[in-house]
């Protein structure tokens, strides 16, 4: 004998001794009579031994069979316990992540970061919630959430510099950019007059658009009116983007858009105009209690979102060596 018999031979031949026809076997096993045959025949063959008599009533043991029996238990036993260590540090290698989600999959490059997830070495487990961006990182620091993806301005002093992590709120949160880019300020195509070569203070005096309390949309907003004094008007709401700039077709109000979302809509007929002296440059940001930053699922994440953008580690701490540019259309 070359080589261990195969368990599935060893189950055969344990089943046939204690159901004592290859039929009633093949019915336990779920296999076929003629699959039960051949893995007797193939163990007789490999071992050089005769291990059952065949008889018109059925199987019986063989003295060599008899002797054998309690050994391949053991075998077959083994292999399960095996196979039960082997899933188990499987599964403790799996690790799971909860990640909060805004805007479109397709914009923040969803469904190829959870597929990374999915297909390496560790097989990390996403579960995913969408919400809104300030609802999100919010959920991050009550640890509802392991990370999101989170909206803000970009600061001044990093609008031409490479997509180095950073912290906000007192150092409480680490932010990866991921991307920056544009909002516009949209407004009915008969208000060309009121829009055209107008600042923020004169846009306040017009009525906008509401977005949820907790949206990247209305924190940007307020935090640009506040300073000037009041916050604008706002006589209409909607949680959904493309329905922003239906509001805005329709003539009531100013909003904001991504110049992703505007570029479809305006290569054909539109009835918005989009402003020529105002805009908001923004980051889309992967975000985590800075705390946690270095824990190996949330690091993994990083380093997998990283590479979704293709945004490559800096030698010397956490950061990025990408130049910073700005999505016109993704």
């Amino acid at each position: 004998m070359t080589e261990l018999p195969r368990t599935q031979a060893l189950r055969c031949f344990i089943t046939v001794a204690r159901e004592g026809t290859v039929s009633r076997a093949a019915a336990m096993l779920k296999l076929t009579q003629p699959a039960v045959s051949l893995q007797l025949k193939a163990l007789e063959e490999s071992t050089g031994l005769l291990l059952f008599n065949r008889t018109p009533s059925g199987f019986t043991l063989t003295e060599a069979g008899a002797a054998l029996l309690p050994l391949a238990h053991r075998a077959v036993a083994a292999a399960s316990d095996f196979k039960a260590m082997a899933d188990s540090l499987n599964e403790a290698q799996r690790g799971t992540l909860r990640v909060g989600t805004i805007l479109d999959p397709e914009f923040t490059r969803l469904g190829p970061f959870v597929r990374s997830l999915a297909m390496s070495s560790q097989r990390t487990e996403v579960f995913l919630r969408h919400g809104v961006s300030d609802d999100v990182l919010a959920q991050v620091g009550r640890g509802e959430l392991d990370v999101g993806y989170y909206v803000d301005a970009t600061p001044p002093e990093q609008l031409h510099q490479s997509f180095t992590e950073r912290t906000i709120a007192d150092g409480r949160y680490q932010l990866a950019p991921l991307l920056s880019y544009h909002y516009r300020v949209i407004a009915p195509i008969g208000w060309r007059d009121r829009v055209i070569g107008k600042g923020w203070a004169e846009l306040a005096e017009l009525p906008w658009l509401a977005t949820p309390p907790h949206s990247g949309h209305r924190r940007l907003l307020d935090d640009i009116f506040r300073p000037l004094g009041a916050l604008p008007k706002r006589v209409g709401y909607t949680d959904q983007e493309e329905a922003m700039i239906d509001f805005v077709e329709s003539g009531l109000c100013l909003a904001l858009a991504r110049d992703s979302v505007l570029a479809p809509r305006m290569a054909r007929p539109h009835q918005f105009v989009v402003s020529d002296k105002v805009k908001l440059s923004c980051d889309l940001s992967f975000a985590c209690l800075a705390a946690r930053r270095q824990e190996p699922v949330i690091a993994h994440a990083f380093a997998a979102v990283r590479a979704v953008w293709n945004i490559k580690p800096a030698i010397a701490g956490a950061g990025a060596t990408r130049t910073r540019k700005v999505a016109k259309n993704v």
